[in-house]
């Protein structure tokens, strides 16, 4: 049977943006809860550097205050394409106009809006789900800092007419424990870094959950894309 990896790259390579189909054997082998359609993917802390800025933009490199030095950020391009879904019961359908947040460190560990850079805004934004259930950004590859493995965190939410949020699923996305050595190695501002001191397997959030590994296209040259499937449950709230 393919892995979700494997899966995931073939879809990448077509183009296709479907979500992820399994069998519940390998949804709960990847930590992720499965109804025969698509997997639910585990909820996640949202952590400490959640800033609700709604700022609507699929490039979130830059700082749109203007505060930020180097503007925009600088790093290795990744382009990320999320398929939103509904899980059902037996079913998982695409689900148009929610809006997903993104937000990530820099190539230094830094996260914009906190730590010092209050006011600055790099490395954040949402963007609402298309007909398809995708919507699309434009990045640099995270960095790392002391404790956490290389990942990106993700909210998907929906809201009322009223703006109250109806849905809201959080959690995080992470990377391969090779990429990120071939990016921090050979690509700067990465490789003015000392070695991380967390990898996947050392970090808690991950847990060995390879439902939340991202399947990525490129090199540490010219950088990365990737499509990364999300089911979420209508109806639940859930901030993280």
């Amino acid at each position: 049977m393919n892995t979700r990896r494997e899966v995931l790259k073939a879809l990448s390579a077509l183009g296709t943006l479907a979500v992820f189909r399994c069998s519940g054997t390998a949804a709960a082998d990847g930590g992720g809860v499965s109804n025969g359609a698509c997997v639910l993917d585990p909820t996640l802390t949202r952590g400490p550097f959640w800033v609700d800025e709604r700022l609507s933009r699929s490039d979130v490199r830059s700082d749109t205050n203007g505060r930020s030095t180097p503007n925009p950020r600088p790093g290795l391009p990744l382009s990320l394409r999320f398929a939103v879904s509904s899980f059902g019961a037996s079913t998982c359908a695409p689900l148009p106009g929610a809006l997903v947040d993104i937000w990530h460190c820099d190539a230094v560990g830094i996260y914009s809006d906190v730590q010092g850079a209050t006011g600055e805004n790099f490395l954040r934004g949402y963007q609402t789900t298309d007909a398809s259930g995708v919507a699309s950004f434009t990045t640099i590859y995270p960095g790392w800092y002391t404790g956490r493995a290389v990942h990106i965190h993700v909210k998907v939410r929906l809201f009322d007419s009223a703006n109250n949020v109806t849905t809201e699923a959080t959690t995080q996305i992470f990377f391969d424990d090779a990429v990120s050595d071939a990016v921090f190695r050979s690509a700067a501002p990465y490789s003015s870094r000392p070695a991380r001191d967390t990898r996947n397997g050392a970090d808690g959030t991950y847990g060995n959950r390879t439902v939340l590994l991202a399947s990525l296209q490129g090199d540490a040259v010219a950088g990365y894309s990737g499509t990364f499937p999300l089911a979420v449950r209508v109806g639940q709230v859930n901030a993280g």
